[in-house]
């Protein structure tokens, strides 16, 4: 029996190495067919509360595994390998982990490419605030403020303090937010957090509006807010330098039930809506941040002389070569052609000698040929793409390009004909003066 079970695995795995090959099997990107996904909670109430927000993941084939923050068994690694593929903290309290988990195996967990929601609250713990200034987001410092707009607000009878925010100023980007986006204003009600201008990893998903502002409803202002305007983030996300992704909430109620079913109507307008844009929005931007939307791959990268195919180990000066890679675009259940026009090559050494931009068939092939300079030494092909909502593509190949030997210079150059007869007709006449020279009288 145990020889039969062998038998059956190995011609398990051969079936998938020959469907991978042939192109009928399909394999998403870096992650098992069924990733997982810790979620950290205070409360385990939050399981239902959230409950629509958590379907929809399991819906798409996630394993949640749902753990308080304080349990002893917490790990994220087991035997050097990481038990999970995406980490939820949807625990804006918690000042502590239980078991080997804390703030420097979360960041860990970040760059080893995995990724990370973490939704904060009013009253935030100096942990999550930790976790949320390494992925480049700094939050209130007074814990209790919370964004205020008295223009952008949603009619709430319990809503004195205007703090339930009717939000619409979105990223324009598909690939973060997915083609529709969202159909109705996001309702936010929690803390507000900026981000660096300088960072250009961390992008606003979510800006309030320019009447927003950042304050303790309890305390009277006895100066300008802090936070204030469209520098206020509401909701963030990070894309790191190895393309694991972070999102960062300031308010958990964004992804609650009762915030996805929630009918209003928003100060000064006369539409009413039967429910917010949350539930899209959790959606949409949850496929982004695990990698459904907007993860890109690049293969069969390919260089050689113009006429022959074969790869060869240096090129010369003014050689004509050809460059091809083909690029395909993840849709969370199989690969497609990425098609797109700013998809560019550098023959790179120092500093780039040839910038080219690749064309394309449509099908997912970029291609493009050019001239070796005259210049010898080592160079490299170097595709560095980096575009709004997508995985960055960092490809270089080294090759050394060489000088004429001394057999392959041309023998005569057009350009010093003048050259060459002059130094024939001097030659013919030193000749004619020295027969004149010699023989006459």
């Amino acid at each position: 029996m145990a020889m039969a079970g062998r038998a059956i695995q190995v011609s398990s795995i051969i079936v998938i190495l020959l469907g991978i090959a042939s192109g009928s099997l399909s394999l998403p990107p870096d992650r098992s067919l069924h990733p997982r996904i810790l979620v950290l909670v205070d409360d385990l109430t939050v399981k239902s509360s959230h409950s629509l927000f958590f379907a929809s993941l399991a819906d798409r084939g996630y394993r949640l595994e749902f753990k308080l923050t304080s349990d002893p068994s917490l790990a994220l690694t087991s035997y050097g390998e990481y038990l999970f593929d995406g980490l939820i903290l949807f625990a804006p309290a918690a000042e502590h982990f239980g078991g080997s988990v804390d703030i420097a195996s979360i960041l860990d967990f970040v760059d080893s490419g995995r990724d990370l929601i973490l939704a904060a609250d009013v009253g935030m713990s100096e942990t999550l605030r930790t976790i949320a200034n390494e992925c480049g987001v700094e939050f209130d410092e007074d814990s209790n403020a919370v964004v205020i707009d008295h223009l952008n607000f949603a009619e709430s009878e319990t809503d004195t303090e205007h703090s339930l925010i009717a939000a619409d100023t979105f990223v324009a980007s598909s690939a973060i937010l997915g083609e529709k986006g969202a159909e109705a204003p996001v309702l936010f009600q929690g803390i507000a957090h900026s981000v660096a201008p300088a960072n250009d990893l961390v992008i606003k998903v979510l800006s309030a509006s320019a009447s927003a502002y950042s304050a303790n409803p309890e305390v009277q202002l006895n100066g300008p807010p802090s936070l204030s305007g469209t520098s206020i983030s509401l909701v963030s996300v990070l894309q790191a330098r190895n393309n694991a992704r972070v999102l960062i909430s300031g308010s958990l109620s964004l992804f609650s039930n009762k915030f996805f079913v929630f009918p209003f109507k928003k100060f000064g307008s006369s539409t009413s809506f039967q429910r917010s844009g949350n539930q899209m929005f959790a959606e949409e931007i949850s496929k982004w941040v695990f990698h459904e939307r907007g993860h890109l791959k690049a293969v069969n990268v390919h260089h050689h002389k113009v006429g022959n195919l074969e790869e060869p180990s240096m090129y010369r000066i003014t050689d004509h070569i050809e460059y091809s890679v083909e690029i395909y675009e993840w849709t969370g259940k199989t690969w497609k052609p990425y098609v797109a026009d700013d998809v560019q090559v550098q023959f790179y050494m120092m500093s780039p000698y040839i910038l080219k931009t690749l064309n394309h068939n449509g099908q997912g092939l970029y291609t493009t040929s050019f001239q070796v300079p005259d210049v010898y030494g080592v160079f490299q092909f170097k595709l560095d793409y980096n575009r709004l909502g997508y995985t960055t593509l960092a490809i270089s190949k080294q090759i050394p390009v060489r000088p004429f030997r001394h057999n392959e210079y041309e023998r005569f150059i057009p350009a010093a004909y003048p050259y060459y007869s002059s130094s024939f007709s001097m030659m013919f006449g030193f000749f004619l003066f020295g027969v004149v020279f010699l023989y006459h009288k």
